[in-house]
């Protein structure tokens, strides 16, 4: 039996929302109206921010290569046979594939908005 073809895809998105919440975390929630002190300790996260874009990238790799160059191999009938489904994982792919790029530029972004 093959593995989930989700799994690569849903490991990336994780992967980036942590690498993520150290930056964008915070400021969200400044944006949102929530302070107090306890937003500082999600900095705490920044020296794992490698790490977690590193998963992501790995896990995004791994996405890819499964949507464009594993073979296809379908039963007839199944979700996977359709057209739709393969447009749907592929779009959620470069979806997910624009949020880690956000992930990696977002700490030089992020001074623009203090």
């Amino acid at each position: 039996m093959s593995p989930n073809p989700k799994l690569p895809l849903v490991g990336s998105v994780i992967a980036a929302i942590a690498a993520s919440l150290c930056c964008i975390g915070p400021l969200v929630l400044v944006l949102l109206g929530v302070g107090g002190a306890w937003v500082g300790n999600l900095a705490a996260l920044e020296p794992f921010r490698p790490f977690f874009l590193a998963a992501a990238l790995i896990a995004l790799y791994l996405a890819w290569k499964k949507l464009y160059r594993s073979p296809k191999a379908c039963t007839p009938g199944s979700l996977c046979a359709h057209p739709a489904t393969d447009r749907l994982y592929k779009a959620l792919f470069w979806l997910v594939a624009v949020l880690v790029g956000l992930a990696f530029v977002f700490p030089y972004l992020a001074p623009l908005f203090y």
